[in-house]
């Protein structure tokens, strides 16, 4: 019985030890990001970026909706959304029997998603929500624009997805066996 105990402890301290070394190693290393998390880091020192290199270079803080809107358009060159021009014979056409020369755009979606990071992320770095270029009506306004020409675009119009809170409430509203109060 002696053995066992020996051996026990013996096993023991060795887990404990790996353990240890497993607790330091994690320590060592900086937590895994979510792909969220990542996307917004690179998304922000992407853009910061863009303003080191605008000729002469612009201050985070000093950035302002204009930049943004700039930093949009720019972003448009390396779109993969084929946008047709209000001339092309496949304006319109959700699925256009060939190729045309329209440019390729950022898509809306893509976008929105962006603003919605960097504005995040301008707070996160100690911009005050009051001062955030990214928040602002000049952006919402270009964003609507762009989401309302792609759809015209693409001849398929933009709907907005209702919240699934109305359509609960609607459900409840419409089945008297369903009670949100219980008795």
């Amino acid at each position: 019985m002696s053995t066992n105990k020996g051996k026990d402890v013996a096993e023991g301290s060795s887990s404990a030890s790996a353990t240890d070394h497993r607790q330091q190693k994690q320590a060592s290393q900086p937590a895994q990001l979510s792909r969220y998390e990542s996307q917004k880091r690179r998304d922000w020192n992407t853009f910061g970026q863009y303003l080191r290199n605008q000729r002469p270079p612009v201050a985070l803080s000093q950035s302002n909706s204009n930049h943004v809107l700039d930093f949009l358009r720019y972003l448009d060159q390396f779109g993969k959304t084929k946008v047709h021009l209000q001339g092309c014979v496949f304006f319109g056409q959700p699925e256009p029997p060939g190729p045309c020369t329209c440019p390729l755009r950022q898509a809306w979606g893509s976008l929105d998603a962006l603003i919605g990071r960097l504005r995040a992320a301008y707070e996160e770095n100690g911009g005050l929500p009051e001062t955030n270029p990214f928040a602002t009506g000049a952006i919402r306004v270009y964003l609507r624009e762009v989401r309302d020409s792609q759809a015209k675009a693409r001849g398929i119009p933009y709907k907005k997805k209702k919240k699934k809170r109305k359509l609960m409430k609607a459900n409840l509203d419409n089945n008297p066996n369903i009670s949100l109060h219980q008795s």
